[in-house]
């Protein structure tokens, strides 16, 4: 029986490429997964893995859908042989089929490449986000309040009056963004000395 398996990564990624690759290759089960390749907690993987019995076969679209890490790969083929099960990936350009010692070889070269090209990626991130330091652009998300009213804030607050918690609902934001905003120290600490 081939049984099949499709991954992405994020929420907004679509599976209907995998789904109908592994359909036409005669899938009768296909599980997946909406979840990082480098994460071991993939329910739908794990699903896939317990309906395999011996003779059954494992088919993926790619080979990083199921895992970058070579080591990891590597161990995962293996204990597939060991179950008696059979691993393909459908891959136009680079099929591998483990049922043939050419298809067990270009399984660990497919693997050897799938890690270096995460690491390129990798690298390249790091290099673009030196880069945009260098330039004065600051990565991460846009600062809640304003300089302007940071300032104001502070004014607020100069009422002894005033809580955290009301100045926070006059901007609309909650206590931890007026606490970091203003650098009060921690949010705990603050939250401790104040009536809430």
């Amino acid at each position: 029986m081939l049984i099949g398996y499709a991954r992405v990564s994020t929420d907004d990624q679509n599976l209907d490429l995998q789904r109908d690759a592994l359909t036409a290759a005669g899938c009768e089960r296909i599980f997946e997964d909406r979840a990082s390749g480098v994460r071991d907690d993939r329910p739908g993987l794990a699903e896939a893995l317990s309906h395999l019995r011996q003779g059954d076969c494992l088919v993926i679209w790619r080979l990083d859908r199921l895992d970058r890490r070579m080591i990891g790969l590597l161990g995962f083929v293996e204990e597939l042989r060991q179950r008696g099960c059979d691993f393909r990936i459908l891959n136009g350009s680079f099929p591998i089929d483990t049922t043939t010692a050419q298809g067990r070889l270009l399984s660990h070269i497919s693997a050897a490449l799938a890690e270096n090209e995460h690491d390129v990626i990798r690298e390249r991130t790091i290099a673009g986000l030196a880069s945009a330091r260098a330039r004065g652009r600051k990565g991460g998300r846009p600062a809640k309040l304003t300089p302007k009213q940071v300032c104001t804030a502070r004014k607020m607050l100069a009422d002894p009056e005033m809580t955290i918690k009301e100045v926070a609902e006059a901007f609309g934001v909650n206590r931890a963004t007026i606490y970091r905003s203003l650098g009060l120290g921690s949010y705990a600490k603050g939250i401790s000395g104040e009536a809430a």
